[in-house]
């Protein structure tokens, strides 16, 4: 029954984000790339499904009482078991029109920093919603991959993953990781920079999703030139009078805001550095740093790095993509890449 199955389904990739679930389907590539949300409808102390992705991220902080919009992932992880589950089956079965025989084989990225614990439960989840076979493999080896960086080759090469909730730091050389740090700031942590800024600075309340539009927007990671830059309006609710009013914001006070969080990742990029051997250190001189993921799109970050490393930093092309091509092209070329995929429970 499984090797029937196994005919009948397309075997995928899955880029199990924080803030961003995307699917690779071997052959044909990304098909779908959705918010990691689930919304539920509770009656009477029963859950049920409402909406998941795009749908269900619309309502984030914006629900009635008897809805619950809910985030599975914090930082790279799992954080609710169940709800991740229900997720990663409706995305299958998104991808798999036919649902009867379907039992495709996954390949999942995992944080590097991930606990044996925090595997399995991503594993689990997978074979829960109905994989035939769950495969992880490490996020910055796929970011590499994703980035066409040569990490066969006898040299050393450096990416810098910055995702939803963790930033991944990695030293790779051979097909494996030489040095790998995972530290918990990401894009998820600049939200929260921004919304705290704004209540301490100007008095004004704003939710997760004003918070990831300024950030997307007009967010910078270096002091514009012109001590002010480009400015936007924003709504929230003002903590003195509590009633609703709407400010400009610019550029100069989200770099301030998101001063910290962009410290922290260029901290892991320098211990990084410093603990990398002489010869890889030297090749990456050459190479440069690239820098994957949603969060490598903040304005001026490869800048930021720039000034602080004195090396050359370019962001990738895909680099949304990065983690998911990645995955996709190790099960496309699985027997070349075994060595980086862990099928053991």
């Amino acid at each position: 029954m499984a090797i029937l199955s196994g005919l009948f389904s397309s075997d995928m990739a899955i880029d199990l984000g924080t803030a961003n679930t995307l699917v690779y389907v071997k052959g044909k590539g990304v098909i779908l790339s959705e918010p990691s949300v689930v919304a539920y409808h509770v009656k009477d102390g029963v859950k049920k499904v409402l909406a998941v992705g795009e749908d269900a991220k619309l309502m984030l902080g914006r629900t009635p009482g008897s809805i619950e919009a809910i985030r599975p992932m914090r930082e790279g992880v799992i954080a609710d078991f169940d709800t991740a589950e229900e997720m990663i089956k409706h995305f299958i079965r998104k991808v798999h029109k036919r649902t009867t025989f379907s039992k495709p084989k996954i390949i999942v990225c995992v944080p590097h920093g991930a606990t044996p614990v925090e595997k399995r439960a991503i594993r689990q989840s997978v074979l829960s919603a109905g994989a035939r076979r769950a495969g992880l493999i490490a996020e910055p080896i796929a970011a590499a991959i994703g980035a066409g960086m040569p990490i066969t080759d006898p040299t050393g090469n450096m990416v810098v993953d910055i995702g939803g909730g963790t930033t991944e730091v990695a030293v790779l050389s051979l097909g494996d990781i030489v040095y790998a740090r995972s530290v918990r700031v990401g894009g998820d942590r600049m939200d929260e920079a921004i919304i705290s800024y704004l209540r301490r600075q100007q008095n004004l309340l704003v939710g997760e999703a004003t918070a990831e539009r300024i950030k997307t927007s007009i967010g910078t990671a270096r002091m514009p030139d012109d001590g002010r830059g480009a400015s936007m309006q924003i709504r929230g609710r003002d903590l003195l009078t509590g009633v609703p009013k709407e400010i400009e914001i610019n550029q100069a006070q989200v770099a301030e805001a998101l001063a910290e969080p962009v410290q922290q990742i260029c901290e892991a990029v320098m211990t990084a550095l410093e603990t990398t051997p002489p010869d890889l250190a030297a090749d990456i001189v050459d190479r440069g740093v690239m820098l994957t993921g949603g969060g490598a799109l903040l304005g001026s970050l490869d800048l930021a790095l720039r000034e602080q490393t004195g090396l050359a930093v370019s962001v990738a092309d895909e680099s949304l993509n990065c983690v998911a091509l990645g995955t996709g092209k190790a099960l496309e070329y699985e027997k070349q890449l075994r060595h980086v995929i862990d099928y053991d429970s």
